[in-house]
């Protein structure tokens, strides 16, 4: 496993920014590990999305900033990150 910090302070050199636009023209390569998706696994993947549909409720919440930052400092998608923290402790809260 490999563990980054990234430093939200850096910038993209000119050289780093040809190197991405490029990488983005070029075509998908699948392998063993990550295979293209045959019709039958799309077939279950769609099913397996229908029968357990994403639902949820929007909802305006009011975080310290405290918490914004250690939750955004763990990924792009922090406010699913947050929803899946929020479940977890409503499933194991318990009213005394």
């Amino acid at each position: 496993m490999v563990t980054f910090e990234l430093d939200k302070t850096a910038t993209l050199t000119d050289e780093e920014k040809k190197i991405l636009k490029k990488a983005k023209g070029l075509p998908i390569t699948f392998d063993e590990d990550s295979p293209e998706m045959t019709a039958d696994m799309e077939e279950a993947f769609l099913a397996a999305r229908k029968e357990k549909p994403y639902s949820g409720e929007l909802l305006t919440l009011y975080v310290s900033p405290s918490t914004i930052e250690k939750v955004k400092s763990m990924g792009a998608d922090y406010i699913a990150i947050l929803g899946k923290l929020l479940d977890k402790a409503v499933a194991e809260y318990h009213v005394m």
